[in-house]
């Protein structure tokens, strides 16, 4: 199904804004907030520690457009005019998302936090920057995110090019004090200068910079999974338990309210759109962080929304801080659920461990006293078999070069279920809808 996408790259703004440090001072009570919080967690549970980058191998790789499934009509369309694909700017771009050499003190790259053996995530509840700095958010995958209209969990930045910058320079993930930074330590590589000059004919640049990195995230593509194969007629490429758990996801688990498009069209698993559902507003007084975004905080100074998203507890105010709407109060980008066995913990926060705990989650209409909660957060009175068909249906999502790892990740989460179930509450998912406050 055609998809309605815009190509035109805000890379410029996002530029002009990030040329000088971004300073931020009214932010500081808020972030000293989260410094105490982040340094107790600390003591509770022992310092969070880098794990070295990771080396490209067979899963970094660019994918083929001849996967099962792949809509590759609307891929080639993903592809902006004023950033077109070519085999040396991909290959500058992956370099790029793989060199540490990017953060101020040379141990983070991108892919320190989007990893393609963990299908370009961390396995992290709260993703690790330079200087072992926590942030407030779980790693979204790459793969596919070519597809979104907005990119992070809270929409803020437009295109693939504006995404690929705000790590570079914020203080909890990569460190740079803006753009320009990085663009001078790469300038300084001869390989480096060699190859920009290759691919755009020009040194260095913070715009080409954000290019190639785009170029080569626009490859990352992940369909090819039983449930395609299914789809395409193999009638044994699922087994019974997760053809159960297709049935259930478009009746009576509703999933597809959220993680389909227009027509109930589950190509990317995800309806694009921005959701309350019920995740951390019990652990956060909501109502003053909003205001106090609204006095702090331009909702057009992205930098500053970024540094809060990642930095402070204005975080779970999620999609408000971008828009300011209350409508949009603690709510969060639906992600697509392709290779989501492999992208564990779940969830902005990263607060689920296993995919049962997420269902478990849904099951009972988590929610309470949440008045922005999504209308479509209600309990579902899933059956433990119905919980695990579910499961068994959403891992055959997983894309076939990540076959292994799945059946791996998939036998470690349902061990685990069967010993740990913190969000299972019976009573209230077999209960009627509670309702809610208002506002």
């Amino acid at each position: 199904m055609p998809l309605s996408r815009r190509i035109q790259s805000n890379i410029g703004s996002l530029t002009a804004m990030a040329m000088g440090a971004v300073t931020l001072a009214a932010l500081a009570v808020v972030q000293g907030t989260h410094a105490q919080t982040t340094a107790s967690n600390a003591q509770a549970t022992g310092p969070e520690k880098l794990s070295p980058v990771p080396v490209p191998g067979p899963l970094a790789r660019p994918r083929s457009l001849k996967q099962v499934g792949l809509p590759a009509s609307q891929t080639l369309a993903e592809v902006p005019a004023n950033n077109a694909q070519t085999p040396e700017k991909i290959a500058l771009g992956e370099a790029l998302f793989f060199d540490p050499r990017l953060s101020v003190n040379g141990t983070v790259a991108c892919a320190s936090c989007h990893n393609p053996d963990r299908a370009f995530t961390d396995g992290r509840a709260s993703s690790v920057g330079v200087y072992s700095r926590v942030g407030q958010r779980n790693a979204p995958t790459v793969l596919n995110a070519l597809y979104s209209e907005a990119q992070f969990w809270d929409g803020r930045a437009t295109t693939l090019e504006d995404q690929a910058g705000f790590p570079i320079f914020n203080p909890s993930e990569m460190g740079q004090p803006n753009l320009n930074a990085a663009v001078t330590k790469i300038a300084a590589i001869p390989e480096y200068q060699q190859r920009f000059q290759a691919v755009f004919g020009q040194a260095p640049s913070s715009l080409n910079l954000l290019r190639a990195i785009a170029a080569y995230e626009r490859t990352l593509v992940g369909f090819d999974s039983p449930f395609d194969r299914f789809i395409a007629g193999d009638g044994n490429a699922m087994d019974a338990s997760a053809k159960r758990g297709w049935e259930l996801f478009n009746t009576k688990a509703h999933c597809n309210r959220c993680h389909a498009a227009v027509n109930k069209d589950v190509t990317y698993f995800t309806d694009f759109g921005f959701h309350n559902i019920g995740i951390g507003i019990l652990r956060h007084n909501v109502t003053p962080l909003a205001q106090q975004a609204q006095r702090l905080i331009s909702k057009d100074n992205l930098p500053a929304v970024d540094q809060a998203a990642i930095q402070s507890d204005l975080s779970v105010l999620g999609r408000f801080l971008v828009t300011r709407k209350e409508a949009d109060t603690a709510s969060f980008k639906t992600p697509g659920l392709r290779n989501v066995l492999i992208t564990a913990p779940y969830f902005h926060d990263g607060s689920q461990e296993t995919l049962w705990d997420a269902i478990d989650h849904y099951n009972k209409g988590d929610g309470l006293k949440n008045p922005w909660l999504d209308e479509d957060i209600e309990p579902l009175a899933l059956t433990e078999n119905e919980i695990d068909d579910l499961a068994a249906f959403m891992a055959s999502l997983t894309s076939a070069e990540y076959k292994e790892i799945g059946e791996k990740e998939l036998a470690r989460q349902r061990a685990l279920s069967r010993v740990s179930r913190p969000q299972r509450d019976t009573a209230r998912a077999f209960g009627p809808k509670p309702q809610q406050p208002k506002p």
